[in-house]
């Protein structure tokens, strides 16, 4: 299945520009992979980033300065812009995934738009599929509108893709897009991917 257009509802009715998102597949799953995969999303909230170094801190503390910066065009709201990439990066490592590879897969699914709703019907950041709420939250799809909640799915989400697809990438990728096999999507993603990467330059 190719990618989908997406459709945009905003809060006011307001519509925004189209933007690329795909359908993920409702497979069967073993109850013990519905197990795991509930008791991933049902964990608490982020905490506040603890380091035991002083310069694990500073280097959170310049990646963030250095991607609030990018990401200001697409979030023009300071508060909201460090809170979002905050929850991202701590989502993202709890998952085992690239903080560059969700900031890019955002940016291809949704445009870092927060009420993206996709011709399917995915929604939020990550363009999560509301079956996922059923079938591993509590039932609640509206929730996949709330920042952490979206991020938190698409991250085990992903995960999960990619661990069926014993680590490759590009597989894990289309699957969550619903276009296995075909590298329209996953290159789309690689090359945003690319620019969220970040050297420390204090290194």
């Amino acid at each position: 299945m190719t990618p989908r257009r997406a459709l945009l509802a905003l809060p006011l009715g307001l519509a925004w520009p189209a933007v690329q998102a795909g359908r993920q597949i409702e497979e069967p799953l073993a109850d013990s992979v519905r197990g795991a995969l509930a008791a991933a999303i049902a964990q608490t909230a982020p905490p506040k980033p603890s380091f035991e170094r002083i310069e694990d801190r500073l280097v959170h503390l310049r990646w963030l300065g250095a991607m609030s910066e990018r990401l200001k065009r697409r979030m023009a709201e300071h508060h909201t812009r460090v809170e979002f990439l905050q929850t991202l990066w701590y989502e993202s490592r709890r998952a085992g995934l690239e903080t560059a590879l969700v900031l890019g897969l955002i940016q291809v699914e949704s445009g870092f738009r927060k009420y993206a709703i996709s011709s399917a019907g995915a929604r939020g950041y990550m363009q999560v599929m509301p079956f996922w709420a059923r079938l591993i939250g509590d039932g609640n799809d509206r929730a996949l509108f709330h920042a952490q909640t979206n991020l938190r799915f698409g991250c085990v989400i992903l995960r999960h893709y990619l661990d069926i697809e014993r680590g490759d990438l590009f597989m894990a990728l289309g699957r969550y897009n619903g276009s296995r096999g075909k590298r329209d999507y996953p290159d789309k993603v690689f090359a945003a991917r690319t620019r969220w990467q970040w050297a420390d330059p204090g290194a």
